[in-house]
């Protein structure tokens, strides 16, 4: 199996990478220090990655940004952000990259608490979530070839807690190597269109 791992040097990517090591041929994508360079939130960089990966077996992205700020003061430049990464940028992989997935392939995108679980200056990071989430479930019913789509939605991840733990409070984080079973099992498994919660 040949895996594209976008993000692969994050977090949570660099646990999805451990966790798959033994199933599959991993390409690692991301901005630097990986097989292939990419900026999820360029369509022409996502082109030129999936022209020199070739075809693939599973696509797996783990990478894209948020800006958190409160609503009142939040500009339409920031909240682009999301918009432009998380959201979209995902989204982007899938459209340009179902010609380079093979037959009973899998895609799986990143989600996350927030869109479930709202915090303050966190709705930017929500609305990205959820956006993915639905076009997730939506495009599960008409991908090409038998290609399966999920999206994984972890809480803060353990790693993250130094970072992020002063806005998690009262969540209980997760480590990722537990996330990276979520996205193991939608890699392998047979279903589609699912949200795989890790809070």
């Amino acid at each position: 199996m040949r895996l594209l791992l976008v993000g692969a040097t994050g977090t949570l990517g660099t646990a999805v990478a451990n966790e798959m090591e033994s199933d599959a041929d991993i390409i690692s994508a991301a901005r630097t220090n990986a097989d292939v360079k990419v900026d999820i939130t360029s369509t022409e960089s996502i082109k030129e990655m999936f022209n020199k990966v070739g075809e693939i077996d599973a696509l797996v992205c783990t990478a894209g940004a948020a800006h958190f700020g409160p609503v009142r003061e939040m500009t339409p430049e920031q909240n682009l952000v999301a918009v432009n990464s998380k959201l979209l940028g995902q989204i982007n992989l899938v459209l340009l990259g179902l010609d380079y997935i093979r037959e009973n392939g899998s895609i799986t995108l990143t989600t996350g608490i927030l869109m479930d679980d709202p915090l303050v200056t966190a709705s930017s990071a929500a609305m990205a979530n959820g956006g993915v989430q639905a076009f997730v479930r939506s495009a599960a019913i008409e991908l090409p070839k038998n290609i399966r789509i999920n999206n994984v939605s972890p809480t803060m991840v353990t790693e993250a807690k130094e970072k992020y733990g002063s806005l998690f409070k009262g969540f209980k984080p997760r480590e990722a190597k537990d996330v990276a079973l979520a996205y193991k099992k939608s890699i392998l498994g047979a279903q589609s269109g699912q949200t795989y919660n890790v809070y």
